[in-house]
C-alpha cells in the first residue's frame, strides 16, 4: 500500500466520523449566542471570561452568524463557555476515494474525447464501447498516478 493511499485511508476515516453530523443544523443566530442564552449566561458574563467588552462578544456573535468568524476566535468563546470548538471537512461525494474517483473520470473522459474528436475529424471514429472502456482505463491510470492536473 501506498504512502498516498495510506494517508487516504487515513484521512477518510477521520472524515466518516463527522459525516453524521452534516444532518446537524447550525442554530438561526450561531452556536454561541444559542449556547449562551440556553445556559443563561449575559454578554456580559462571556466577555469577562474573554476578557472583551459585552460589545466585542455582541461582536463575535455577529460576525459568527454572518460567517465572517475566525477559528481561533471560535475556539477561545467555546472555551469560555466551557466547550470544545470540533470541526473538519465532509466529502460531497462521501469518501476520498469517491472524490478522487469522480475526479479521475472527469480527466479521463476530458483526455478521451479530445482524441476521439481528433480521430472523429479524420474520419477514424470509435464505437461508445471503446470510448467508454478508455475512459475506464485512462482513469484507473490517472488513480494511480494522482497527477496534479487531477485538480486544475
Amino acid at each position: 500500500m501506498g504512502k498516498k493511499s495510506l494517508q487516504i485511508q487515513q484521512l477518510n476515516s477521520k472524515m466518516l466520523a463527522y459525516a453524521s453530523l452534516q444532518q446537524v443544523a447550525s442554530p438561526p443566530t450561531g452556536w454561541i449566542k444559542a449556547i449562551r442564552t440556553a445556559i443563561g449566561m449575559s454578554m456580559q458574563q462571556l466577555g469577562n471570561r474573554l476578557s472583551i467588552t459585552k460589545q466585542s462578544v455582541q461582536d463575535i456573535e455577529r460576525r459568527e452568524k454572518d460567517g465572517s468568524i475566525t477559528i481561533k476566535s471560535l475556539r477561545e468563546a467555546a472555551k469560555a463557555l466551557d466547550m470544545q470548538l470540533v470541526y473538519g471537512f465532509v466529502p460531497i461525494d462521501g469518501s476520498l476515494e469517491e472524490l478522487i474517483d469522480r475526479k479521475a473520470k472527469e480527466l479521463a473522459m476530458q483526455i478521451v474525447m479530445r482524441t476521439s474528436n481528433n480521430m472523429k475529424l479524420e474520419d477514424q471514429e470509435n464505437t461508445k464501447q471503446r470510448i467508454e472502456k478508455a475512459i475506464q482505463e485512462r482513469a484507473i491510470a490517472i488513480k494511480n498516478e494522482m497527477p496534479k492536473t487531477l485538480w486544475d
